[in-house]
């Protein structure tokens, strides 16, 4: 087997995945048309089971797919979301992108590599805390912006930062700003594969600030010009509609005719 390392844990055997790993990476294939389209919810299951990315996970969704190992390593490679090295239980994203950098993100990064005693795509000696530095977690209205295991946690400070991380490595219940329990990054990864965990309604999709604009419009009866493909789509839904409508009509006005006539034929 391959040897690798991982950011404070020593030599990492890479072990095959296990028989119901295994089939439940036959389940995601099985759902689509064309088996390959599920190679990306398979290598989250790879990182769900085994912390990372291994040679064993990529030599298993090959043998599921009928693709090279080249090939999936090739797309395990491309994505930044796909992990070679082992991740925390609580992987942390610091967005360092233009607004967030202004807001404060780069500070937030420098102080936490700090706190941590690590750098970047690196993970605490005792494995609870992974630090990356993101482009952008698309949630500029609330920079600047942490995100823990792909959950949101808004409006964050170099003080806030630490509060939160050392909360995390205590084993602390932390929430993000939004409502959802923040769960392990094992147990994220099984959701982004397509497991449920039945958390889906812990918070709101959206916070206040997303919806502002959306509510002034409401307000103001603000709506975007239709394009001429909308216009036309429109014209045919009314054309049929009508069409519909007329059709309607003669069959209640045929229906009509063949009971009165019926009723004149009772009463010869």
């Amino acid at each position: 087997m391959t040897e690798v390392t991982g950011a404070g844990t020593g030599p990492l055997e890479a072990a095959a995945l296990d028989a119901t790993t295994l089939g439940e990476l036959r389940q995601i294939a099985a759902r689509y048309p064309q088996g390959r389209s599920g190679l990306l919810p398979m290598l989250h299951l790879v990182q769900s089971a085994q912390g990372r990315i291994t040679p064993a996970g990529i030599e298993a969704c090959a043998d599921v797919l009928g693709l090279s190992p080249a090939e999936v390593s090739g797309v395990a490679t491309f994505y930044t979301m796909y992990k070679r090295r082992l991740v925390g239980d609580y992987h942390v994203g610091v967005c360092t992108n233009t607004l967030c950098a202004v807001m404060g993100g780069d500070e937030i990064f420098a102080t936490l590599k700090d706190h941590l005693g690590i750098g970047n795509d690196e993970t605490t000696d005792d494995g609870r805390v992974s630090l990356e530095h993101v482009e952008c977690n698309a949630a500029c209205d609330y920079a600047p912006v942490v995100m823990v295991n792909w959950e949101f946690v808004d409006n964050q400070t170099p003080e806030s930062a630490v509060r939160l991380v050392d909360d995390l490595r205590s084993g602390a219940e932390v929430h993000s700003t939004r409502g959802p329990r923040i769960c392990t990054w094992r147990e994220a990864e099984r959701v982004l594969a397509g497991f449920p965990d039945d958390r889906a309604d812990e918070g709101p999709g959206a916070g206040t600030a997303s919806l502002a604009g959306l509510r002034v419009a409401r307000e103001r009866g603000w709506e975007a010009p239709r394009s001429d493909s909308d216009a036309r789509r429109t014209d045919e839904h009314a054309d049929s509609s009508e069409r519909a409508a007329v059709a309607a009509d003669e069959q209640a006005d045929t229906a009509r005719a063949e009971s009165e006539t019926k009723i004149e034929e009772g009463k010869e």
